[in-house]
C-alpha cells in the first residue's frame, strides 16, 4: 500500500524564530501563516512544527504544561485551527511535535502528584525512596547531571531523563496512556496530518534496571497507541528514535506491525564523533563511513519499513557549516547535499532555512547562549578546569542554538523576521543569505530544492526506485544508482574540496536530471569532478 507521506517533502519550522507577527522577538503562529504562500512556492506536502502548546519555555516548548492549549506568546488556537485550514488550502498537512516521554513540572498532573504519595497522579510519574541517603540509582539526565530530583515534601525522587523541570511519564500506568490517546485523538479531529514523536524510543524505560531506551514493553505501547489513534487514518508518524539499528527501525515502521510511518535514525549524524564520547566530541567526518551508513539503512529497510531523511533539525548545527564549506563553496556544497539527500529512498525534511543555506552562529560569550543543554554543559565543564574559549569552541560547533537562529527573510533589520528585538541573534550574515535574494537568483539554492521536490511528484524513481552504491570510485565520491520500471538514474557528488577523478559505470549517458553545475555535465568515460560538482543524469542501456 502506498501512502502520501512516501511521497512528499516535509519542511519542520521552529516556531519560535520562524517569523514574528507582533514585534516582540518571538515568531508566532499567525507569522507562519503570513509564511504559507512561501511554503507552497517551495512545493513541500507537509509542515512539521516543532512544540506551540502551552509551556513554561524551561527546554523552549519541550516541556508541556497543557497539551490542549497554545503557548500564549505563539497565539490561541482559534489561529492554530486558521493555520490548519489555510496550509490545507495549499495542500499542506501540520505535522504536530508530540512530546509524551516528560510534561513540564508545571503540568496539572505533576502539580496533583506532588501534594502527597497517595494523590491519584502519583502514579503519572516515577518516584523512588532515596537509597542510603542518596540517588535511587546511577540514571543520568541526557542535560548532565543526575536523572533523579528529590521533593523535599514527600521525600521521595522523581525521575528527569532531561532537565529536572521535566518529570518522566510512567507509561506502566494506563491511565497516563489513554489520556495521551485521547489528547492525540483531540488533535486528530483537528485535521492534522500526524505526529512527529520526540524521544518516543523511551516511553518503555525501566528506571529501576537503568533501561532507558528501547524497554521490553516499548512496541506494546506503540501499537496500542496506533490502534487508539491514527492507526486507520494514514497519518505520517515518525518517531526520534536516536538509538535505532535498522533491525529496531523495522520493528517501528514494517506496516504489518501497527507502529509508526517512520523513524528518525540518528547513525549518521554522529559520524563526526568520537566513538563512545558525547555529541561534543568531534572528528572529521569520514565520506567512506556516511557511504556505509546510509547504504545500509537503504537496503536494509528496502522491502520492510520506510527511511526518514534528514541532515538538519532544531537540535542539530546547520549541515553547510558542519559537513559542506560554508567559506568557499557554500551554494554549492548545499547544493550537493540537498541533491544527495533527496534523490536517496524515503521521505526527505527540510529544516527552515536550509533552503537559503543558512549557517551556524558564532558566539563570543556564554552569556549569548539560550539552549539549556550547551549551558549545563559549559558550566559543568567550566567547574572541571576546562576554559572558556575550548567550550565556546563545542558550542559554535555543536550547539543546538546553531539551528534555531531566526529565519533570514530579507536584507532588513532583524533580517525581517521581527521588529522588535528577536529572542536570539540573528545571524550577522542575514544581508547576504536571505529568502529574498534566493527567490530573485534562479540558479539559488532555493530553486535546487524546488526542483528536487517536484521530482519527487514526477518522477516514481525517486520514491519507489532500488538503491545501489558504486563503490569503484574515490573515496570522497558518494555515487549511487536507482532504478525503477526499467529506468536508472545515477547520482555524482564529489563530497570534498578537492578534485577526483570519475569513472561513468556501463550505460549510455542519457539527459541531465538536476546539477550544481554552471557548464554542461561532461560526457567522456572518465571525468574530473571538481569540488562539489553533484549531478543527476539517466544511465541508458548498454
Amino acid at each position: 500500500m502506498q501512502h502520501w507521506w512516501q511521497e512528499v517533502v516535509v519542511y519542520q519550522v521552529y516556531p519560535r524564530s520562524f517569523q514574528d507577527s507582533n514585534g516582540d522577538g518571538i515568531g508566532d503562529l499567525k507569522g507562519i501563516i503570513r509564511r504559507l504562500d512561501y511554503l507552497e512556492k517551495l512545493g513541500i506536502g507537509a509542515l512539521w512544527l516543532s512544540p506551540v502548546y502551552q509551556s513554561p519555555n524551561d527546554d523552549n516548548g519541550y516541556d508541556i504544561s497543557d497539551y490542549r492549549g497554545i503557548m500564549e506568546e505563539f497565539g490561541t488556537m482559534a489561529e492554530m485551527e486558521q493555520l490548519i485550514q489555510e496550509a490545507k488550502k495549499r495542500g499542506i498537512r501540520i505535522i504536530l511535535d508530540l512530546v509524551v516521554n516528560h510534561t513540564s513540572d508545571e503540568h496539572k498532573w505533576f502539580v496533583e502528584a506532588k501534594k502527597a504519595k497517595d494523590n491519584p497522579f502519583r502514579e503519572y510519574y516515577i518516584w523512588r525512596d532515596p537509597v542510603n541517603d542518596s540517588y535511587p540509582n546511577e540514571l543520568t539526565s541526557i542535560f548532565s547531571g543526575p536523572a533523579w530530583q528529590f521533593d523535599e515534601a514527600t521525600q521521595q525522587y522523581y525521575l528527569h531523563l532531561f532537565s529536572k523541570k521535566q518529570p518522566d511519564l510512567n507509561w506502566a500506568n494506563e491511565n497516563v496512556r489513554d489520556a495521551i490517546y485521547d489528547m492525540m485523538n483531540f488533535w486528530i479531529d483537528k485535521g492534522i496530518g500526524g505526529f512527529r514523536m520526540d524521544v518516543i524510543d523511551l516511553i518503555g524505560k525501566v528506571p529501576d534496571q537503568e533501561i532507558t531506551a528501547n524497554g521490553p514493553k516499548l512496541h506494546d505501547y506503540l501499537q496500542e497507541m496506533n490502534h487508539a489513534t491514527f492507526g486507520k487514518k494514514d497519518l505520517l508518524t515518525v518517531g526520534e528514535t536516536w538509538g535505532a539499528t535498522p533491525e529496531l527501525a523495522k520493528l517501528y515502521s514494517d506496516p504489518a506491525r501497527d507502529e509508526l510511518s517512520m523513524v528518525f535514525q540518528f547513525e549518521h549524524i554522529s559520524l563526526d564523533e568520537v566513538p563512545g564520547q558525547s555529541k561534543w566530541s568531534s572528528r572529521p567526518l569520514q565520506i567512506n563511513e556516511l557511504k556505509s551508513v546510509f547504504s545500509k539503512w537503504q537496503t536494509e529497510l528496502k522491502d520492510t519499513g520506510w527511511n526518514s531523511l534528514f541532515w538538519n533539525n532544531h537540535d542539530l548545527p546547520r549541515i553547510v557549516s558542519r559537513w559542506g564549506n560554508d567559506r568557499d563553496y557554500r551554494e554549492k556544497s548545499a547544493k550537493l547535499l540537498a541533491i544527495l539527500l533527496h534523490c536517496l529512498k524515503g521521505t526527505p525534511y527540510i529544516y527552515q532555512g536550509e533552503e537559503i543555506g543558512m549557517t551556524n552562529h558564532t558566539v563570543t560569550d556564554i552569556s549569548e547562549v539560550q539552549d539549556i543543554e550547551s549551558r549545563n554543559m559549559y558550566f559543568e565543564k567550566t567547574a572541571e578546569g576546562h576554559t572558556k574559549e575550548q567550550l565556546l569552541t563545542l558550542i559554535n560547533q555543536k550547539g543546538r542554538d546553531n539551528g534555531r537562529t531566526p529565519m533570514q527573510w530579507d536584507s532588513s533589520p532583524q533580517a525581517g523576521f521581527t521588529t522588535g528585538t528577536p529572542w536570539l541573534a540573528v545571524v550577522s550574515n542575514y544581508e547576504k543569505i536571505n529568502v529574498q535574494q534566493a527567490l530573485e537568483n534562479p540558479a539559488s539554492l532555493f530553486y535546487t530544492y524546488q526542483k528536487l521536490i517536484q521530482l519527487r511528484k514526477s518522477s516514481p524513481i525517486m520514491v519507489w526506485g532500488d538503491y545501489e552504491l558504486l563503490t569503484e570510485t574515490h573515496e570522497e565520491v558518494f555515487s549511487y544508482l536507482r532504478t525503477y520500471q526499467g529506468k536508472k538514474w545515477l547520482i555524482v557528488t564529489n563530497f570534498s574540496n578537492n578534485p577526483h577523478a570519475f569513472t561513468y559505470p556501463e550505460g549510455e549517458i542519457g539527459s541531465t536530471i538536476i546539477s550544481n553545475l554552471t557548464t554542461m555535465i561532461p560526457r567522456e568515460k572518465t571525468i574530473t569532478l571538481a569540488p562539489w560538482d553533484a549531478f543527476v543524469v539517466e544511465l541508458g542501456e548498454v
